[in-house]
């Protein structure tokens, strides 16, 4: 069972809730939380927001399409991501937005692209982006520091964070879709932690350790937290990454996941092996194998 954890008590170090989220962080991948700092206005916004621009037709949405660089910057089509390599390119459409440095090379720092339409898309999603920064690392730090690392070292691993805000749109599944076809294929989170908020449609599903699938959803106002391989890797396992993919059904939905991944240069092997894996080197390596118009560059 995935617990639903509010958010204030485990930030106020509760025993009892420390220790839930210790297990769902070891054994499950998954939690859900509440009783957030982000104010559920703010989240029903930015929902709009997303909603509106991906109803916008597809020659205003090519004026800031991710294939045209690259990077992960601005609107991924329908089919631009395949993030299982055995299945067909995800249906899924996707708007992609990131931390920004002023003349760096790196694509995880690339500037980001802005529509003209919706009016107030830009600073409603980089106003969501900052709080969902702030409330990620707080989460992120009391979950390492209840496994027992060193919550503070964390911290200074994330000033300049690799952290990508994208707003999914899943149309309804397509007609002709076979068993290879999925809103998103069956897949690990690349980084450290994930902050989703969704629309209250049903349509996550996480894979069980012993075999199978479970749904996962949240009302708009909560979220579900799950935990990537950059952060199984640096934690020993000791944080584990689990399956999940959405097939898709009748209905339309949308999602908000904030992808809270570290500076570049964090050094992300396990600690204490005496190796160095740099974040950048793990992250870019999947975003090449991910993106379409990133995999045929390379």
């Amino acid at each position: 069972m995935i617990p639903r954890i509010d958010a204030q008590a485990f930030l106020a170090d509760d025993v009892d809730v420390v220790a839930q989220v210790r297990v769902a962080a070891r054994e499950i991948g998954f939690l859900t939380v509440h009783n957030s700092p982000i104010p559920i206005d703010d989240i029903k916004d930015v929902f709009a927001a997303y909603a509106g621009f991906f109803a916008l037709p597809a020659a205003q949405k090519n004026a800031v399409n991710m294939a045209q660089t690259g990077s992960n910057r601005g609107w991924g089509a329908s089919g631009s991501e395949q993030v299982d390599p055995d299945a067909n390119p995800d249906y899924k459409q996707v708007f992609d937005c990131g931390f920004e440095i002023d003349g760096s090379e790196l694509a995880a720092y690339a500037p980001n692209q802005w529509p003209e339409v919706p009016a107030e898309f830009r600073v409603l999603i980089e106003n969501y982006y900052a709080r969902a920064l702030a409330f990620s690392g707080d989460l992120l730090a009391a979950i390492v520091g209840a496994i027992g690392e060193d919550a503070a070292y964390f911290r200074t691993q994330f000033d300049q964070p690799m952290a990508l805000l994208r707003g999914n749109y899943y149309p309804p599944r397509p007609a002709n879709a076979g068993s290879k076809d999925f809103g998103i294929a069956t897949h690990t989170d690349y980084g450290c932690l994930t902050l989703l908020a969704m629309d209250g449609t049903p349509g996550l599903e996480v894979r069980k350790r012993g075999g199978g699938w479970i749904p996962v959803s949240a009302p708009v106002g909560e979220f579900v937290i799950n935990f990537g391989e950059m952060l199984e890797m640096w934690t020993q396992k000791r944080v584990v990454a689990t399956p999940h993919r959405v097939v898709g059904g009748t209905d339309e939905r949308m999602s908000i996941p904030l992808f809270y991944n570290p500076n570049a240069t964090a050094n992300v092997a396990p600690i204490g092996s005496g190796k160095t894996i740099h974040a950048i080197d793990h992250l870019q390596k999947r975003y090449d194998e991910t993106y379409l118009h990133l995999k045929d560059k390379t």
